[in-house]
């Protein structure tokens, strides 16, 4: 499929008028949540909600890290999601529950993520 980066806004979901800009973020559907910058997360006083929980990483790492609330916005869509207080030497992460609350898909061939379509309803 290859890799490819998005820029991504952050957003504080108490005071949104405190953001955060990600210029790259990786999209990486294989990874349940978003990875944000620790530093960037408590300059918009993100809050760690959840400490020490357990990730295992593709080489089978397990590690602990702190996750919080923040609102995610790409291009026009948006959504609010547990983002991961990512530390140094991790990577910074659009993962796939992010995605899916923005309702987009990743459009292999372009390198895009792309409007997934209609919400599936009962």
């Amino acid at each position: 499929m290859g890799t490819f980066h998005v820029g991504c806004k952050v957003e504080n979901h108490v005071n949104r008028n405190r953001t955060v800009r990600l210029a790259k973020a990786l999209v990486d559907t294989g990874s349940e949540y978003t990875w944000v910058p620790s530093k960037k997360l408590e300059k918009i006083g993100v809050e760690r909600e959840k400490k020490d929980m357990r990730f295992a990483m593709a080489n089978g790492q397990v590690i602990t890290r702190s996750v919080g609330f923040a609102i995610l916005r790409v291009a026009n869509a948006f959504t609010i999601d547990e983002v991961v207080f990512a530390e140094p030497g991790d990577q910074t992460l659009l993962g796939a529950r992010t995605l899916e609350g923005l309702n987009l898909v990743v459009d292999a061939a372009r390198k895009k993520l792309v409007a997934a379509g209609p919400l599936p309803a009962a």
